[in-house]
């Protein structure tokens, strides 16, 4: 088994009710919550909205590889009205977005879809304030989280 933690941010339509789906999704469809971080409202990060994003981390166990767990929450995303998906770094306003953190059985991927650890998180106060909530010990600094 698994500790996976993931990002989720909202900035369109009812940001609360669309986090608390996709929570329930993942716990359907990816592994039993262990913990969740409060939800924090951040500026858009990489371009410009009026609309502010409702973010949240959470860490789930679960039995399923990284590249499962991706196209399980690009699903998600679907279902719950994502029709944009960010490319080459070009971002939009979205109802839902889903990002894997880590995942402590496969703690580093490199594949064209997925990079882990995720490659930006200690870049982004988004990620990076709810993740604290989740796992503390977590350090930008160390080479491979201790998950």
């Amino acid at each position: 088994m698994a500790i996976v933690y993931l990002s989720l941010g909202s900035n369109l339509g009812d940001r609360h009710s669309l986090l608390s789906a996709a929570l329930e999704m993942l716990q359907t469809r990816v592994g039993r919550l262990l913990t969740l971080s409060r939800f924090y409202e951040t500026e858009p990060w990489g371009f410009e909205s009026p609309h502010p994003f409702l973010n949240a981390v959470v860490a789930l166990r679960s039995e399923l590889k990284p590249q499962d767990i991706l196209h399980i929450t690009q699903a998600i995303e679907r279902e719950l009205g994502r029709t944009q998906k960010s490319n080459g770094g070009v971002y939009h306003d979205r109802p839902i977005d889903i990002d894997i953190l880590l995942h402590s059985v496969y703690p580093k991927v490199q594949s064209p879809e997925l990079e882990l650890p995720h490659p930006q998180m200690w870049q982004r106060d988004f990620v990076r304030m709810p993740l604290s909530d989740v796992a503390p010990w977590l350090h930008p600094e160390a080479p491979t989280p201790n998950l």
